[in-house]
């Protein structure tokens, strides 16, 4: 999986916006002014939200994750060598937590996520 394949799944997701709010390179995908999905600089790897600490702890225990660096606990990076349908699960359960937290106004105004 490559950066742009990563983009392109977080392109397709309604109200996602890019942005690199802090230069040098990165991929900061947001909805509602909330990250959902960050590619770093340097490293081939996507930071995602999981629905919990639990969550996170398993995934990197079972290996297709790792500790998120500057991130809540409930964060993980995903490498892109992971195989693409994990990566694509990974992003989307990111996006929708991220989703779900927003005011139901906001999310009333987002058309409905493609399957």
């Amino acid at each position: 999986m490559t950066r742009a394949t990563v983009n392109r799944i977080c392109a397709d997701l309604p109200g996602a916006e890019v942005s690199d709010p802090w230069g040098g390179g990165h991929d900061c995908w947001k909805i509602g002014g909330k990250i959902f999905a960050l590619i770093g600089a340097m490293n081939e790897a996507v930071a995602v939200k999981t629905d919990g600490i639990e969550t996170a702890e398993m995934l990197i225990e079972a290996g297709p994750a790792r500790r998120a660096a500057y991130f809540h606990r409930s964060w993980v990076e995903i490498p892109m060598d992971c195989p693409e349908d994990e990566l694509r699960h990974r992003i989307l359960v990111s996006y929708d937590n991220i989703r779900k937290s927003l005011p139901r106004k906001v999310q009333a105004s987002l058309k409905p996520r493609p399957s």
